[in-house]
């Protein structure tokens, strides 16, 4: 079976919306350097600090240059092969892709929302076509819309997206708000699977807490009966908040059902198999206690690929192996996370 690498990035250009054509043009994304009295109150560097600007608005563009970034082309997929050279040393045959621009990017109006999904999405398949399905990925969806969003995830799915995209509170609504319903059906009814990713919803929240919250709307929301096929990812928060999240449960079915603690934890043990909740998980985690969970069947690890912040680990993958080589866990434990449970999950 295959290696996976369930989470990795890209590094959008001015490349990916090259696509915006006609009407769409007016909505595409322009590089900019910081404003100049920005520049004189912090003491920025204007060669390392540039913004996107989109919607009237600036949000953050990562600089990646080829001296202190020299993975910058396989980032911005303009190096194919030296990316899947990566890989082999890497040991990973496929990868997972991730947006980065879309992390951030919070629409206020569902025609220019629709048009850089719709741009990204092309570009990415695009790239990806190209390698045989050693890159694969994952879609971005218009969500203020639901018309938009589902004609854009048919064409995704036709077009290889192996996932859609979604962030714990877009729109400042819960996972569960039914205005996602439509979309969660289209998804259902295509075998694309649901991947919350870490983001910044238009609010200082980013990792933890979207992640967590999620989980709980997803499992008390009932999402996993209300849609009997769609597959629930949590990507890039680690795995160290589900027993916290077992145990919010846990004390809520207590209260419904006026069952003692000891009862009621029994719901844990396969809340995650019986919601077709799949976790990525961080090399910091607890993997031994976190087996003991029933998480055994669930749990899947990414390295981040292209990106530098505290998430990124390019051994990631390794560890897992030494963690079975050292007796931490089975080789069988070792091969669900890195083969078995992400195939599942992404479907491939």
């Amino acid at each position: 079976m295959p290696v996976i690498d369930a989470d990795t990035h890209v590094d959008e250009t001015e490349a990916t919306w090259a696509g915006m054509k006609d009407a769409d043009a007016r909505f595409a994304p322009v590089t900019m350097g910081p404003p100049l009295d920005e520049v004189e109150r912090t003491h920025l560097n204007p060669a390392r600090s540039r913004f996107w600007l989109v919607e009237g608005r600036l949000q953050v563009r990562a600089v990646r240059d080829d001296i202190h970034h020299p993975l910058r082309p396989r980032r911005e997929l303009e190096d194919l092969e030296g990316r899947l050279q990566d890989m082999d040393r890497m040991g990973v045959d496929i990868q997972v892709l991730f947006p980065t621009f879309f992390i951030r990017y919070v629409a206020l109006n569902s025609e220019p929302e629709a048009a850089l999904a719709r741009s990204y999405n092309r570009w990415i398949a695009e790239k990806c076509t190209q390698t045989k399905g050693r890159l694969r990925w994952v879609a971005v969806l218009p969500w203020l819309n639901a018309t938009d969003a589902i004609d854009e995830m048919r064409w995704a799915k036709a077009n290889g997206a192996c996932g859609i995209f979604k962030r714990g509170f877009d729109l400042d609504k819960s996972i569960s708000d039914p205005h996602f319903f439509p979309i969660y059906q289209e998804a259902n009814d295509l075998d694309l699977p649901l991947c919350v990713h870490t983001g910044h919803p238009g609010s200082e929240w980013d990792r933890g807490f979207p992640i967590m919250a999620s989980f709980l709307s997803v499992v008390t929301g009932k999402l996993a009966e209300r849609f009997p096929k769609l597959r629930f990812g949590f990507i890039e928060a680690g795995a160290s908040w589900i027993p916290y999240a077992i145990s919010q449960l846990a004390m809520v079915e207590r209260t419904e059902r006026h069952h003692e603690r000891d009862q009621t934890l029994q719901l844990s043990q396969d809340v995650l198999e019986r919601n077709r909740i799949f976790v990525t998980i961080d090399p910091v985690d607890d993997i031994q206690y976190l087996l003991t969970l029933g998480a055994g069947n669930s749990l899947m690890i990414g390295t981040d690929y292209s990106h530098t912040d505290q998430s990124a680990n390019l051994s990631a993958l390794s560890e897992v192996t030494n963690w079975a080589d050292q007796g931490k866990i089975t080789k069988s434990s070792a091969s669900k996370i890195l083969e078995t449970n992400p195939e599942r999950f992404y479907g491939f």
